[in-house]
């Protein structure tokens, strides 16, 4: 993954196994390397940062990477049934939806409808805890650091999957499994890591 978008960075990919003859391999049955968690930002295609082909990657997205039951069916089935080794999840400067999460906390936002709301909530504790570090004598900052709420939102996103899964829990114990929290530079192309639960194959 590192090697992949080392590439992307420097302005050379190799676009691999994107050719007729491994799809033509995968139409029977997939074995990815790695699933990614992450934001559904359009400008974070996971096969292009990482310079993957088609099978390598089993991919799950929503705004904001914000767990629900849904990411978590399908990261568990992604461990449990495909046998990934590595989660990674992948946040991101400039995210729409922490910008949402902080400007919902300002005084007299407007209402957002119920399903955007119920989206961004799980971000707005992260705000909080940027705005309380913060504070000065009482006073909080006239300004909320956007990237320091999308770090906080992606620990405390990395920590919610682990306690919501028994299952990928247990395979990260066991030494079958390693979580990766890592934040997308928009502008310069990189991915760093910033959160590692497990043993990590340098390989991967």
């Amino acid at each position: 993954m590192r090697r992949g978008n080392d590439r992307f960075v420097a302005g050379e990919p190799r676009h691999p196994r994107q050719d007729v003859e491994r799809r033509h391999d995968l139409a029977a049955g997939q074995r990815p390397r790695a699933a990614l968690f992450g934001c559904s930002d359009s400008r974070l295609a996971a096969e292009i940062i990482f310079d993957k082909g088609l099978g390598d990657l089993f991919v799950v997205r929503n705004a904001g990477q914000v767990i629900s039951d849904s990411v978590v069916g399908s990261l568990e089935y992604a461990v449990a049934v495909l046998g990934v080794p590595l989660i990674i999840v992948l946040g991101h400067d400039e995210c729409g939806a922490v910008g949402a999460a902080i400007d919902s906390t300002r005084p007299n936002a407007p209402e957002l409808p119920p399903h955007i709301w119920r989206q961004i909530a799980p971000i707005v504790p992260a705000v909080h805890r940027v705005v309380r570090a913060g504070t000065v004598d009482g006073v909080p900052p006239a300004t909320i650091d956007a990237e320091q709420v999308g770090r906080e939102h992606l620990r405390d996103t990395c920590g919610e999957l682990l306690h919501s899964s028994e299952l990928i829990s247990d395979a990260v114990a066991e030494g079958r499994l390693a979580v990766v929290g890592a934040n997308y530079r928009l502008a310069e192309g990189t991915a760093v890591p910033d959160v590692i639960v497990g043993n990590v194959d340098e390989e991967a």
